[in-house]
């Protein structure tokens, strides 16, 4: 994990295209822009976690078919 500090208005660049742009710090809050092109997706973790875990949950409950033998 790399940790840096950034002020209201400093960015930091992923890869080429993606930059993060600190917008508004206030209230135990950060703000952050996101700037990228549009076949990267860009998720907040805590709403993606628990639909990738019910996701994984109906996964594991689903039973594998049957191989089909001829006889």
């Amino acid at each position: 994990m790399l940790i840096l500090s950034r002020k209201r208005g400093e960015s930091i660049m992923i890869g080429d295209d993606v930059e993060v742009r600190v917008v508004d710090i206030g209230d135990g809050k950060v703000r952050l822009g996101v700037t990228g092109p549009a076949s990267v997706p860009v998720h907040q973790r805590e709403r993606l976690d628990p639909a990738l875990e019910e996701r994984d949950s109906h996964v594991a409950c689903q039973p594998e078919p049957l191989p089909v033998t001829s006889t």
